[in-house]
């Protein structure tokens, strides 16, 4: 036994700590969770704790159905929000298959996988994430059976005394009483929308603070009597939610994208890892935004990024470079903004920093940055200077996805198939329901 494992079972007895919560999440992000009894968790760090995956959508099909959960004890935090009387803890979890043997269905595992191939190379992956998403009142929906935002309020706004200022604080003081870092924190620029960026941390740290950020949103959300959402696009007359997230590559302790007098600061391992990333944000997109409200936000404005470029400083670019310390060589970093907030991250990151690597393996050329707001341009002007267009549907994704060979061999076929069928299902399903909106446009009038 390690001393993590042991410092977890000590805890668990100093603190009188009665639940143990395992966490994993299926291939779409959705998280899970089953509760251990204090006495169960040495056993589980030996031999893991069996389910049946095949009741996981997209994990066995139901022949192979017994897999393990293995949890890992470096992830280990009490949950505040529980309360301190019979307190409950809990850990992420590697999915394994009963030989011991990662699950190729387990997202933690294909982005560990990629983060072994950055390491490969020589290079450690740093992700720096802003959460955006939308607090309401819970239950209400107003005459057009729209929810309700809490405020209307927007960018940076103060609203003294505010119902999302006073969430804010509560959300980032459980964020951090779980061993969360929270950078800062804002309201965003739709009404009820807000922002809480975590600090930079490793690759994976940055997938699992995600999922543990999303959890305690809607958990403060709830103890405070509303409802909060990661919804891409709720409302239609205003911005889509986002997890724009920042990269950074590092050699050692020297960052990999800094290079001293050259332009945007910017080395060649970073040009090319943008270019790599630009060549397949489309094959990737399907991932980067998994749902039919994705597509919303992606083409409802508002700078959201629909289509491939790259930029210093321009909002309107998928990715932006941003230069807020230009000569400090640790914070040169890239900013991808075609994540949309209900993407599942593991799966996310493992795509984009497999393609920024696969840009500096075969030295891909970065084409110019674009310095107007591309969706100002006419399509002719786009096409000229080589601005393609991200899918405009999930259909539309969907069909990319199913021809990129890149994608299927990050993912592994597994999981590849996995969100294809998921997705074609969702798809179908949202074609053939009538909206409110064909009523009231068409009922009357046709």
């Amino acid at each position: 036994m390690d001393r993590q494992q042991e410092y977890v079972l000590r805890t668990l007895e100093d603190r009188d700590v009665r639940f143990i919560r395992l966490w994993f999440t299926d291939v779409v992000g959705a998280l899970k969770s089953v509760a251990l009894a204090p006495a169960e968790v040495e056993y589980a760090f030996s031999e893991g704790l069996g389910f049946d995956g095949s009741s996981i959508a997209g994990f066995t099909r139901i022949f192979e159905s017994d897999m393990l959960l293995q949890p890992d004890p470096t992830t280990f935090q009490i949950l505040p929000w529980r309360g301190d009387e019979e307190q409950t803890s809990r850990m992420f979890c590697d999915v394994k298959m009963p030989d011991g043997e990662p699950s190729m269905a387990d997202p933690r595992h294909i982005l560990r996988r990629t983060l072994e191939s950055a390491a490969d190379m020589g290079f450690s992956c740093y992700l720096h994430p802003e959460i955006e998403f939308y607090l309401f009142k819970a239950g209400l929906k107003d005459d057009t059976g729209a929810p309700v935002p809490v405020d209307q309020a927007g960018y940076f706004d103060h609203v003294p005394g505010g119902v999302a200022q006073d969430f804010r604080r509560e959300a980032v003081s459980m964020l951090e009483a779980v061993g969360i870092s929270v950078e800062f924190s804002h309201h965003e620029a739709g009404s009820g929308q807000n922002e809480i960026d975590l600090r930079a941390s490793d690759a994976m740290s940055t997938a699992d603070n995600i999922m543990t950020a999303r959890t305690v949103i809607k958990e403060v959300a709830t103890l405070q009597g509303l409802h909060a959402t990661f919804m891409p696009k709720p409302l239609g007359s205003q911005p889509g939610s986002a997890l724009h997230t920042h990269f950074s590559l590092f050699e050692s302790d020297a960052n990999a994208f800094h290079e001293p007098g050259a332009e945007y600061q910017l080395s060649t391992t970073a040009r090319r890892f943008i270019a790599g990333i630009l060549k397949y944000s489309p094959e990737i997109t399907a991932v980067t935004h998994q749902f039919v409200s994705s597509y919303k936000r992606l083409w409802g404005g508002r700078e959201a990024p629909s289509y491939v470029s790259w930029g210093h400083n321009n909002r309107s670019a998928l990715v932006r470079i941003p230069l807020h310390k230009p000569n400090k060589a640790g914070s040169a970093r890239i900013e991808y903004r075609g994540i949309d907030a209900a993407a599942n991250p593991y799966l996310a990151y493992a795509l984009l920093i497999s393609a920024g690597l696969k840009g500096i393996e075969e030295e891909y050329e970065l084409a110019e940055a674009a310095e107007d707001d591309i969706g100002e341009l006419t399509a002719q002007e786009r096409i000229l200077m080589g601005h393609d267009s991200l899918p405009t549907t999930l259909h539309d994704a969907l069909g990319v996805l199913e021809e990129s060979e890149f994608v299927a061999d990050v993912l592994g076929e597994t999981v590849f198939q996995s969100l294809l069928r998921s997705k074609r299902n969702e798809w179908d399903e949202y074609r053939v329901n009538v909206s409110p909106f064909e009523i009231r446009r068409y009922m009357d009038a046709i």
